[in-house]
């Protein structure tokens, strides 16, 4: 099994959604996400970080808010987003990282 650093450091896109339970912005990511996967598949990785299980990461990302989303590529962060992204913005992002 990967570890998520190997995830994150591998030459497709990693989308990395911060989320929390109680957050209700989070969930209104699920269906994008779910989307985003469904058009770009193998293309792309979709991990889920819960903040209040995984606050050493959260902390070393320094994430302050819910939902955050940042894409990652080769190890590098590419792009960052607070609160809810759109579909069609996610999709532009991730067509100029693969």
């Amino acid at each position: 099994m990967s570890s998520l650093q190997d995830i994150l450091s591998g030459n497709k896109p990693v989308v990395v959604d911060f989320f929390a339970d109680w957050c209700e912005p989070c969930k209104m990511m699920t269906p994008i996400l779910n989307e985003l996967k469904e058009k770009f598949d193998d293309q792309i990785t979709i991990v889920k970080i819960d903040i209040e299980k995984n606050k050493e990461f959260a902390a070393k990302h320094m994430i302050q808010s819910v939902p955050t989303l940042i894409i990652f590529k080769d190890g590098v962060e590419q792009w960052r987003r607070l609160g809810v992204s759109k579909l069609i913005e996610l999709e532009n992002h991730i067509e100029n990282l693969i």
